[in-house]
């Protein structure tokens, strides 16, 4: 018996979100913050007092080591785009994407990211998925739906790995406690 693409694209994307829960459940504000290295990228008051990441368009020499509240804002970042191009809205630019700030108001924004993301998959079928899309592969015929929705995962299970890891490092490092 064979499982449609569909249900196995969401069955992965289930079980990477169950992940992020155990680490999002545990998340405090001064996490988000933390700075694991002298050399890193973080999210800081702009002069209207919203909250701007630390940005470069030619990626540095050395990578600058994200902080929790930095990956917190890329992962929102892409996957508004994201829904963005799946929902036929003109993809905002990255300066448009507003990350909410340290603890609850993040964690509710992701969760609410979640929240669209599923009604996305709940209305996808088979043919659905081989069909072509311009994100994050633009101008590529043989890019398909199907392989949006796979990078979609891989990208959530990675930021998930990053965001579970530095919060146990902070807690390592006796700055937080671990829970």
């Amino acid at each position: 018996m064979s499982a449609p693409r569909t249900e196995l694209l969401r069955r992965q994307f289930e079980l990477t979100w169950s992940l992020f829960e155990y680490h999002l459940e545990r998340l405090e504000p001064e996490d988000f913050l933390w700075e694991p290295a002298a050399h890193c990228w973080t999210m800081r008051r702009g002069p209207d007092g919203t909250w701007v990441p630390d940005w470069a368009d030619t990626e540095p020499d050395p990578v600058p080591v994200p902080t929790l509240g930095w990956v917190s804002w890329h992962l929102g970042w892409w996957w508004s785009v994201t829904l963005d191009h799946t929902r036929g809205r003109p993809p905002r630019d990255r300066e448009d994407i507003v990350w909410p700030g340290e603890g609850a108001p993040t964690v509710e924004w992701l969760r609410g990211l979640r929240t669209e993301w599923l009604e996305v998959l709940d209305d996808l079928t088979d043919p659905d998925l081989d069909t072509a899309a311009s994100f994050p592969v633009p101008d590529d015929p043989e890019y398909t739906v199907a392989h949006m929705l796979a990078w979609v995962n891989a990208e959530l299970m990675k930021n998930v790995a990053e965001i579970g890891q530095l919060r146990l490092l902070r807690a390592a490092s006796g700055q937080g406690e671990v829970r």
